[in-house]
């Protein structure tokens, strides 16, 4: 039988994990519902915003300068009660959050139509892309400081918050979009700009609300007005690999991307549904992977090590069932998912065979979702730059690369996929077994 001590630690993770989860989830299916409204516009105003929302990926690689690297220096600080410490390095990194974001609106204001011609697009997409992103880059300090919000909420284990605050800025985004794309309730139709004003109000409101709830509630972060170099250099030494990996991430799977486009634009259209679906399914992993960064963390600051193993354990076992329990699902009804993004038979059937295979792969993939968390927690981001970029180039990109030379069908490509998923979860669960994680200094 469970002890009363294993059931209270269950219930603390199930507390972060679960919101968290969720929060992400409402994240893409408001992107899901923007590009759905933004489509009956026409095919060049859905590539527009589909494309901005691709350069909103790539300022994740700047946001997670401080989004990871703050979340593990603050969750250290929290766990060895030392609040105001944690309030120094969240002043701190408000700071760089704001100055970061001028900086990203400075560039995206002036250069949004450039970037949408340097992708190669038509100059309608390019006229309608800096309509779009240009509009929507005055919103950065919004979009940066949300990031920063909800990751120093995460850090110190209130994920309920941010769940809350996300439902209804949804709402209140969907509401918009509908009135100010198409024009409604008194408003001119503004296509795809009113769509970018409506996602800029909808950030504007979270931090709205998120500086509202930090203010009243003092318990554990607030303001403490003190600049601090040391807390910064902490934080890059965590949040710069973690920023890099990132990068890396991104390009590379960029280049996986064109090697899916050789097949055909109905292998691209069917991988494109299929990614969208599996995110869905994959969602939990990352509620479950914000639940272990946090509590390890934590853990860590107490000086216990072992409720950090402990605790990561208890998470990688209900991530794996849960997420294995959706694998199933994708495995048996891809075609069931798949038929509400795309009616074109062959779209379907490759969409329905990249999910069946990831279906079998979401067990190793929650196991690299919580470790991976974890050692970052633990402020091993050197580590898991490591297995992450090689994994992916030289398990995954290159061997595609080879692939695509010698057979045109599809199958091999998705098989490497996997294994590569199998391969690095067995990696993690190495690494994280061998303990040198609890002995890192931030």
């Amino acid at each position: 039988m469970p002890t009363s001590k294993s059931r209270s630690s269950l219930i603390k993770i199930l507390s972060i994990s679960i919101p968290a989860a969720f929060k992400h989830l409402l994240d893409m299916l408001q992107v899901l519902i923007d590009l759905i409204m933004i489509g009956s516009l026409g095919v060049a105003a859905l590539a527009a915003v589909g494309l901005g929302l691709q350069f909103l990926m790539v300022l994740n690689v700047i946001m997670t300068l401080y989004v990871v690297g703050g979340n593990a220096v603050i969750a250290r600080h929290i766990g060895s009660r030392r609040f105001h410490r944690a309030n120094i390095v969240f002043f701190n990194l408000f700071i760089l959050a704001m100055l970061l974001s001028v900086f990203a609106l400075l560039v995206g204001y002036a250069w949004s139509e450039q970037f949408y011609l340097w992708m190669g697009t038509g100059k309608e997409v390019a006229r309608l892309g800096e309509s779009y992103f240009g509009t929507l880059s005055w919103g950065m300090p919004f979009i940066f400081l949300d990031a920063l919000f909800f990751n120093v909420l995460s850090a110190a284990g209130k994920t309920q918050a941010s769940l809350y605050i996300k439902i209804a800025s949804a709402g209140v985004n969907i509401l918009l979009n509908y009135a100010l794309i198409f024009g409604h309730f008194g408003f001119d139709a503004m296509g795809v700009q009113g769509a970018a004003i409506a996602t800029v109000i909808s950030y504007a409101f979270n931090v709205g609300i998120y500086a509202l709830l930090i203010s009243r509630d003092s318990s554990v972060l607030r303001f403490y007005l003190y600049f601090s170099l040391s807390s910064l250099k902490s934080v890059f030494k965590v949040g710069l690999p973690a920023s890099l990996e990132r990068l890396i991430t991104v390009s590379a799977f960029m280049v996986f991307v064109m090697v899916i486009s050789k097949y055909g634009t109905e292998a691209l259209a069917g991988y494109q549904v299929g990614l969208r679906i599996e995110g869905l399914a994959f969602m939990p992993g990352f509620g479950f992977s914000i639940a272990a960064m946090a509590l390890v963390g934590q853990s860590l600051g107490a000086k216990n090590s072992t409720a950090a193993h402990n605790d990561t354990i208890t998470i990688t076992k209900i991530a794996a069932l849960f997420m294995g329990i959706v694998g199933v699902f994708l495995v048996f009804f891809p075609e069931f998912f798949a038929q509400f993004f795309s009616q074109d038979e062959k779209t379907i059937e490759l969409a329905s065979l990249y999910l069946r295979l990831v279906g079998l792969s979401q067990v190793p993939l929650a196991v690299t979702f919580v470790l991976s968390g974890a050692l970052r927690g633990a402020g091993a981001t050197k580590t898991t730059l490591l297995i992450n970029v090689g994994s992916l180039i030289f398990l995954r990109v290159m061997p595609s690369l080879f692939i695509s030379a010698i057979t045109e069908d599809i199958f091999w490509i998705y098989l490497v996929m996997i294994t590569e998923t199998f391969v690095k979860g067995g990696i993690f669960w190495y690494v994280f077994a061998q303990g040198r994680w609890k002995n890192i200094k931030i």
